[in-house]
């Protein structure tokens, strides 16, 4: 099987690649990276030893796509991920539509052209924020929890967030980005008949992410604890009660794995993809973790709002469970441990990662 992976030297195309090597034997992968996002030149040499293929292009132009080689399929992993873009910091709105959609057109033709099956690596961030800001929570300790003692809203349960949660705008403008892709992939494969898988994941988290405050937050809030860089709880009365769900790329490998071998013709194209309940943590967990870990560092109270923030999102992985029997391997302390790791033999880590 030949393999295209776009972003293939961020963390997820970079690990996705590398997972996705170990799993299908006589897999052939090429990657295509325009070494925009700081720390994603680290990942060449580590790819090129793997046998990936690399070439320095940008997927916003079309020649540049034109100039992939024909494959099987395509594994789209390159964006810009964070959900302030284009609104504070992360570069303008037009850059975000060029990173995000308007690219995005160029991997469609691309598929279209050589009948390359696509598996687009999208996000939580597509849900409503007005139904996520409103989801019936309760203080549980130092967390939010979902409250079930009354119904739920259509979409989410106790086990999380799920496919058929509201998209209703607004999302933030990367989540709208994503929602486009999604909607166009799904477009393109029924009109020029090419098989998409859709993977709207929580967030992915492991070892050598170049973690921000505004993208990666489980990397970034270790490898700043450690080096006691300060640290904020922002918004939701700045206790860090915000709760996310967290899933290591070689999970998410798994999954995709399992769509390129799926001879299915219709039917079910999009599936959430998270770390669901038992993969979840506050902020004020995450730093009781750090405190054991490393010794006490304590973040400092922020409770003025930022745009797009969100107290509580966990994914709802069910449907990849039933039709995949797929869920995740490498649970929290597994992860949490993986990162502290790689923190400790990397002090470097946050310069790399473009953190000032």
């Amino acid at each position: 099987m030949k393999l295209v992976i776009t972003g293939v030297c961020g963390f997820a195309g970079s690990a996705l690649a590398g997972a996705l090597l170990e799993r299908r034997a006589g897999l052939e992968i090429t990657g295509i990276d325009n070494l925009q996002r700081p720390g994603s030149e680290i990942n060449r040499g580590r790819l090129r030893a793997l046998g990936v293929r690399l070439l320095h292009g940008d997927i916003r132009l079309a020649s540049d796509c034109e100039s992939l080689p024909a494959a099987d399929w395509l594994i789209d992993a390159a964006a810009n991920p964070s959900v302030l873009a284009g609104v504070r910091g992360g570069g303008t709105s037009r850059q975000l539509f060029e990173n995000n959609l308007s690219s995005f057109g160029n991997l469609l033709e691309y598929s279209k052209a050589h009948r390359a099956g696509l598996v687009l690596v999208s996000s939580s961030r597509v849900y409503s924020i007005a139904a996520l800001a409103g989801l019936p929570l309760r203080v549980c300790g130092d967390a939010f929890a979902l409250d079930p003692s009354g119904p739920l809203p259509p979409g989410v349960s106790e086990r999380g967030i799920g496919a058929g949660f509201p998209t209703d705008a607004p999302v933030s403008l990367y989540g709208s980005t994503k929602l486009a892709c999604e909607i166009l992939a799904l477009e393109y494969g029924a009109a020029f008949d090419f098989p998409v898988w859709i993977d709207r994941c929580g967030v992915l988290a492991g070892a050598g992410q170049f973690g921000t405050p505004d993208q990666g937050i489980f990397s970034y809030w270790i490898h700043a604890h450690l080096r006691r860089r300060p640290l904020r709880y922002i918004g939701f009365g700045g206790a860090g009660r915000q709760v996310r769900d967290a899933l290591h790329p070689r999970d998410l490998a798994a999954l995709i794995d399992a769509q390129l071998g799926a001879a299915r013709g219709d039917g079910r194209r999009l599936y959430v993809a998270g770390g669901g309940p038992a993969n979840a943590l506050s902020l004020a967990q995450l730093t009781s973790w750090c405190d054991r870990r490393f010794g006490s560092h304590a973040p400092q109270p922020d409770p003025r709002p930022r745009p797009y923030d969100i107290p509580w999102i966990v994914m709802d992985s069910g449907d990849a469970a039933r039709d995949f029997a797929w869920a995740p391997e490498l649970h929290m302390p597994e992860l949490l441990e993986e990162i502290a790791a790689h923190a400790e033999a990397h002090p470097e880590w946050l310069e790399i990662s473009g953190v000032s």
